[in-house]
Formats: structure tokens, sequence, C-alpha cells
């Protein structure tokens, strides 16, 4: 069995190949590799990567049985607002939700504030066709029949105008989509090459300006998406990769290219979701179930939090992509614009700064020698003596100690009156403040103490800011994982396939007849089969399908809901009040009191599919137990650590190291993906994997 990871990175494009051969976990063979990504097509990095992974491990192409991607395409499409021309069809009254929104300022004391949805909408409001038709709460009985006429001739209108994608929306279609799925028929025979989709086959649920914006969003990153994943698919094809491919979503599991390019909403997170999946597998077996994941790459920085294991969703509240609201299950990671390409310059106003723009791979910080001119994060490290021009990317990609030198003196160190390293030093410090105050916004603002946790750092330049990060968050410890720089698409090897299937229903708890939870069985029983269908049309044994039934509950009349758990059978008289606990219990967990006095009310049910993967699996290292070993020392170099001293720092081979082997700072640990620092007055342990745990001697 031969399985591939890619993760698709603003700079690189990371790989893992996996190989388990029949006869045991002693034939086991995992490879790694990093090439620069292509952004005018991230599907020629995809392959290259793949070729490349493919040849180091001594396999064909032909040979891999399974490959997993997480790509950030369609985010960045909604970041740069470069998606497809969107029509919309909605009831007639109602074309302006859009605009409207909640009536909610993003920055309320702001004279100059940015309202996205106004001044950068998913569909232009000349794009919004109102059509006759009514549906009325709470059953979503018939008041006004759809008038197929106007949808036809809407539809005619988008065709003329040349619009990529056409959505449906109407008001309380969650309670009856009989007229969108008629509009949908009628838009697809005028339109048959047009991305069409209805609110009610995207998010079904209540709270229609969020259920609009959803199906608006899917529809705006659909055709591009699409147009990408089939590209990918043609291009593995004419390399002689004919593997199944399974894409990355946003929830941490993983769905097929047919379902990726028909529900595009749930790929916003498909990156970063790989970091978090393989920071909780490292911290499994790493015996560390409390973790803050921070996976800094070239371009941002993503953060999340793993408490006791699992991962942690966002409310439905804070799901959102570029200032729009995202009603797709998405795990809570928080991302900055801070990496190892942030850009260091001073503003008008004389400050000094550091990022969110960033070198990107083109032209990519000044050191590469590429034609970048402007100081970055990378720049800093090589100036400083933290990375060798010799040793980066194993010494794939040559970089030019003195070019850093020159964007930072320019730039930074003579219109401020100091040294070059002291800039150096100042990037550093901005960048990594930068960084702390997302984390303690990540953990800290939502009841999480930094100080029982682990700090794991990866992506390409985890390691070389983790101790740093640690130090000002007081997190207990830091963790370097094997391969810092491929965390991520280690991720892809040990998620699960997993889809997500939501309905509102709207009903108190606490005084629900049976009447009432014989309606919300029904529901239930509708979305395990909708999901067991979806699975079944993936080839999944029916014995391998897990379902799993979540009711999002509120206080009645309470704004937000929160996730509680549902007994695994039909809800009764005698289970549901262990639904409303475990409200309660999540409501005091979240804001740190529990009204349990209150009436609850489930608003949304939601089933979750899944299937198990096999996952990716290590070898044990052989024992060592040595103490600044000999056998992994390269050389020693002069390296500038955040007290301003240059100190001689031994440089070590990671591959070289053996399980308990300890290394006391200050030290440098090189690999071909990252470089791990540790700094004087703390010590790094080789666990049984090959992780290393770094602490205060």
């Amino acid at each position: 069995m031969i399985r591939v990871g890619v993760d698709v990175g603003g700079t690189f494009t990371d790989i893992v190949l996996e190989r388990t051969r029949a006869s045991g976990d002693s034939d086991q063979q995992v490879v790694v590799t990093k090439v620069p990504s292509t952004p005018h097509d991230q599907s020629e990095g995809v392959v290259a990567g793949i070729l490349q992974v493919c040849e180091q491990a001594g396999v064909t192409p032909g040979e891999i049985d399974m490959l997993f991607h997480g790509t950030t395409v369609a985010t960045n499409m909604v970041i740069e607002r470069k998606g497809a021309e969107v029509g919309m069809l909605t009831t007639r009254g109602f074309r302006d939700i859009m605009h409207m929104a909640r009536h909610k300022r993003p920055h309320n004391f702001s004279l100059q504030f940015d309202v996205p949805w106004q001044t950068k909408p998913l569909v232009k409001r000349r794009n919004r066709l109102p059509i006759t038709e009514r549906l009325m709460p709470p059953t979503g009985e018939i008041e006004v029949p759809l008038d197929e006429d106007e949808v036809r001739a809407a539809a005619e209108l988008c065709k003329k105008r040349g619009l990529d994608a056409v959505i449906v929306a109407f008001l309380f279609s969650f309670l009856n989509d009989a007229h969108e799925k008629r509009a949908v028929e009628i838009v697809k025979e005028v339109m048959p090459d047009a991305f069409v989709c209805a609110s009610s086959e995207i998010v079904n649920v209540i709270r229609e300006y969020e259920r609009f914006s959803s199906t608006a969003m899917n529809a705006y990153i659909g055709p591009q998406t699409a147009l990408y994943l089939n590209a990918l698919e043609g291009r593995l094809k004419q390399n002689g990769i004919d593997a199944p491919v399974r894409i990355m979503q946003s929830n941490g599991g993983i769905s097929t290219i047919e379902q990726s390019a028909q529900r595009p909403i749930g790929l916003l997170l498909s990156g970063p979701a790989g970091g978090v999946i393989g920071g909780r597998w490292t911290g499994g077996h790493c015996d560390s179930g409390n973790v803050i994941t921070i996976d800094i790459g070239g371009t941002s920085a993503d953060i999340s939090v793993i408490q006791n294991g699992e991962l942690r969703i966002k409310n439905p509240r804070d799901t959102e992509v570029a200032g729009l609201p995202v009603l797709a299950p998405m795990i809570d990671i928080d991302a900055i614009g801070a990496g190892g390409g942030s850009i260091a310059y001073i503003d008008e106003g004389g400050a000094f700064r550091v990022g969110p723009r960033s070198a990107g791979a083109v032209p990519g910080p000044a050191c590469y020698g590429r034609g970048g001119f402007e100081p970055t994060v990378t720049d800093a490290q090589v100036v400083l003596g933290r990375l060798d021009p010799k040793r980066f990317l194993g010494g794939d990609l040559t970089i030019d100690k003195a070019l850093a030198e020159k964007a930072i003196r320019e730039h930074i160190a003579e219109p401020l009156g100091m040294s070059v390293t002291e800039a150096a030093l100042g990037i550093l410090k901005i960048i990594n403040n930068n960084m702390a105050l997302a984390i303690n916004a990540n953990s800290v603002a939502k009841g999480i103490d930094p100080r029982g946790f682990t700090l794991m750092g990866f992506g390409g330049a985890g390691p070389l800011h983790a101790v740093a990060l640690s130090e000002m968050i007081q997190a207990q410890d830091v963790i370097s994982p094997l391969q810092p720089g491929i965390t991520a698409a280690m991720g892809l090897l040990v998620t699960d396939l997993k889809y997500e299937h939501t309905r509102s229903v709207l009903q108190t708890l606490d005084n629900a007849d049976d009447a009432a939870l014989a309606q919300i069985n029904a529901i239930a029983d509708e979305l395990v089969a909708e999901a067991d269908n979806q699975l079944q049309a993936d080839g999944i044994p029916a014995e391998a399908r897990q379902f799993e039934k979540i009711m999002e509950c509120r206080y009645l009349g309470q704004g937000f809901e929160l996730r509680a758990t549902m007994p695994e059978g039909p809800l009764t008289q005698a289970n549901k009040q262990a639904v409303i606990d475990s409200f309660f219990d999540i409501h005091k967990e979240t804001y740190g009191h529990a009204f349990r006095d209150q009436i609850t009310e489930g608003v949304t049910l939601r089933v979750v599919a899944s299937a198990h993967v096999d996952q990716l699996r290590l070898p044990d290292l052989e024992q060592g137990g040595r103490e600044n070993p000999e056998d992994a020392l390269l050389y020693t170099s002069d390296t500038v650590f955040d007290d301003g001293e240059a100190r001689a720092t031994p440089r070590y081979e990671r591959s070289k190291l053996l399980a308990q082997d300890r290394i006391t700072g200050p030290a440098i640990v090189t690999q071909h993906n990252s470089t791990s620092i540790i700094p004087p007055g703390y010590a790094a342990t080789v666990l049984s994997h090959g992780d290393m745990r770094i602490a205060r001697t």
C-alpha cells in the first residue's frame, strides 16, 4: 500500500509518501520532500512534488494507491476576490438581505471601517433577481406559489450576462425546499453548463443572511475550484497516477473530488486543517493531549488549541472567511499574516512593522536571490546565523546572506540608526509578539490557560520561533515534530472520511412532547439516510460507516448555539435531559456559567458521517540515550540568540539522532524541511518516533 499526502502552502508544497508492505511494520517506508508552490496553477507544483517523492522512494507514480490533498485554492479566491460572477434568484422583496446583513458594524468606533459584504459583494446587486414566491413559518406551507415564468426569465438574463454560477435562495426554504428544487431544475435547463446550487442543498438551516451568504460563497468559488480539481485529476493521469484522490475539508475530514467540486465551501480551511490534525496525531504519540499548535509557513501562521486530545470546532457565529459568514463546520483555527516571507518595513508614521504582506514564493525573501529586495523574517534568521546558507532545504535552495544583510541594512537598519544585527532581532521580536498575541486570543481569551499546554511549532518556520513563543505565552514546554515542515501533509494521512448534514429543528427540549421528539427523530433518520447514501457512493462498506448526532442548542431567546451531544439511539423523554445537560456543560466551559433553570431550545440537528481510513504509522527509533551525540554533530557556527550575543553553536543532523538522545542549548538541529532552535538554558530530548521535546534545563 502506497499513500501520498500533499499540502499546498503559499511558498512551498509539502509531500509525504508512506509505503507499507504486507510483511509487517518493519518494512514500512516514509519519505518526505518539499518543492516550491506554483501560485499560477497549484496542480503543477502538486504533480512535480509527487513525481519527486516517488523518485526518492524508488517507486513509480502508477504504484500510488491513494492520494490525499490539502489545498488553499478556495481560500485564496475569497481573500483575493477572484471568484466567479454569480447570479442569485431570491424571494421578491428580499434581494437586499445580502447587502444589509445583520446591520452590524465590524468596528464600532472606526470612521474608515470596511464592510466586505457591501464593498466587495459575492453577488452584485444587479445580479440579485427577485422571484415571486412565498413560504410561511413555522411549517413551510406555500403562501404564494412559485412563478416559474419569472424563474425562467431570470435564468435567461443570467445566461445573457454570461454569469458563471447561479444560486437559488428563498426565504424559509429550510422548512420546505420544494420551490428551490424546482427553480434549480429550471435554471439548469436554461444554463446547463453553469454552476447551480440551492441554499437548502448547501446549508439547510435557519438565519437567512448567513444561509444566503454561505450559498453565494459556495457558488463564488465553485467553478474555479471544480476547474482546478478536474485539472489536477487530468494532470495526475497524464503522469500515470490513477489513484483515488481525497481532499481535506475544513472540519478535519476528507472528501472525494466529486463532493468537493459540488460543495467547495467545505474546503475553505482545507490547508490549515491538515496541520491541526497532524498536530493532534503528533501530540498523541508524544503523550501530550493538551497542545497549542502553530503552523508557520512562508505566508501565514495558523493557530489552534487541542484540549484532551480533542479538536475544537468553531461556533457557527465565528465561522467566517475574509469577513463573510460561512455556515460550514470548521476546526477552530486562527490565521494571521506572519511567516518566513513576512516583509519588514517602516510605515508612513515611522513605525517599525512586520507583515502581513509577504514575499511569498515569488520573488521570495531577498536571500533567495530571485529578485526580492525587501527584508523578510527569513532574511533576519539568515543574518543572525540561525539558517545556514549551505543547509537550507538540505542544500536544494541556495541562499545568499549578503543579500539578506543588504535588504535589512537599506530598509530598516540605516533609516532607524541601528546595526543590522539589532534590526534583524527587532524583526523577530515584532513577528513573535504578533504571533503571541494571536495565540492568546485563541487560548486565554477562550478560557484556556497555556501554562498547562505544550506549544507545538511546525511548518517550515515553526521550530525557529517555537521556544521564543513558549516563553511569551508561558507554555510548559515545546514539541518539534519529526518532520515539522511536512506535518500538515502528514496530517492528511491520519484523518478520516467525513461529511456533515444539517437541518433546522427549532424545538424547545424541556417541554417537548412525544410528537415533537418523533419529529426530531424523523429528521435525524433522514439525515442519517442522506449521509449513508453519500458513504455508499464513495464505496465505503456498511460495517465501516459511523454516524454521530449533534444538537446545536441555545437558551430560549439566545442569539447563537453551542454543540451538544445526542444519544446514539432515538431521542426519548428518558434521555432528552442528557442533551440539555450536555448543552449546560459546554455553555459553562465556553462562557464560565450555565443557567440550569432556563429553557433549552434545539435549533439545528447535525449528523456527522465518517469512515475510518488507515493511518500513517511511524517506526520506533533505535535507543540512544546519548548526551550531545558526536555522531550527529555536523559543525559549529556563530549564532545570535535573543539576548543579542553571538555564540559558537553546534549543528546536529536530525536524521542521525536516536531515541532518548539529549541535546543541550545553544544548539541547532537541521533537516531538509525545517530547522529547530534550542536556545541557551534549554535542552531537547528525542522521543520514541523522533519528535523532540524542548524544555528549560
